[in-house]
């Protein structure tokens, strides 16, 4: 098993190693826990989440241990590159690895657990929620951030950006998901549409945030609308093909 945590954390090592070790029969068990499974738990006063991947398939079981580095260690690496680049994500504070002979069993990765009033979900499930259209422009300004800053979020989809109210009218963001990230020294004009083609299909939050974004990036609203609506459709028939895909598939198996 190997451990590494955050600096300001390492008084808290053999705490947060019981809990490793003790996972399957302690904390309490947050979302449904189909595919990865996270719960949380109590640190120094403060609640934590600790998230336990999927084991690994037997190719992936060799890859993480030789070639490619674990969603756990990304997503810790993520964060702390994410925090040092002024951008929300809850304090990374441990990752855990633990090695077989043939690769990687399991893998955690510990953090601040944050309680939040909403995602970008509900934006797009509750267009009447109160203030929706500022927090939508809000939240397209630090996405615009993240591009300004070479960050291109892989997995920038509806439930992995948090949304917490900090005065009236003003919002701060948390990124949540993270151990799929690129980073550039800059991103060009299409690679920043598709960056948000997975966030919504409705074209009346398309319509707001291109404004938005288009003030930001001093591009015609016209041209950031046509782009981004472009990239979100090709988006949704890719997704739609892949759903028609698995539904034959269960069919033959069935």
């Amino acid at each position: 098993m190997q451990i590494n945590i955050f600096s300001s954390f390492l008084a808290n090592k053999s705490k947060l190693l019981n809990y490793i070790e003790n996972f399957d029969s302690s904390g309490v068990l947050f979302g449904d826990g189909k595919r990865n499974k996270i719960k949380l738990f109590e640190l120094e006063g403060k609640t934590i989440n600790v998230k336990s991947f999927k084991i690994p398939n037997l190719i992936n079981k060799v890859a993480y241990k030789h070639f490619r580095k674990s969603k756990a260690k990304r997503s810790f690496e993520y964060a702390t590159i994410l925090l040092e680049r002024g951008i929300g994500t809850p304090q990374p504070i441990a990752y855990v690895e633990n090695y077989n002979w043939l690769g990687l069993k399991e893998s955690y990765y510990a953090s601040e657990h944050l309680v939040t009033e909403l995602t970008f979900r509900e934006l797009v499930e509750m267009p009447e929620y109160a203030d929706h259209e500022n927090i939508l422009r809000q939240f397209t300004k630090f996405s615009y951030d993240l591009h300004q800053k070479g960050i291109e979020f892989l997995d920038h989809s509806p439930g992995n950006t948090l949304i917490k109210k900090v005065s009236e009218g003003q919002y701060s963001f948390y990124l949540v998901d993270l151990n799929r990230m690129n980073f550039h020294e800059s991103m060009d004009f299409d690679l920043r549409m598709k960056n948000l083609s997975r966030l919504t299909p409705k074209k009346e939050m398309i319509a707001i945030m291109s404004d938005e974004y288009a003030k930001q990036y001093a591009q015609s609203s016209d041209l950031v609308f046509e782009k981004m609506w472009q990239a979100t459709n090709d988006f949704q028939e890719k997704f739609a093909q892949k759903q028609r895909m698995k539904k034959k598939l269960k069919f033959w198996k069935s």
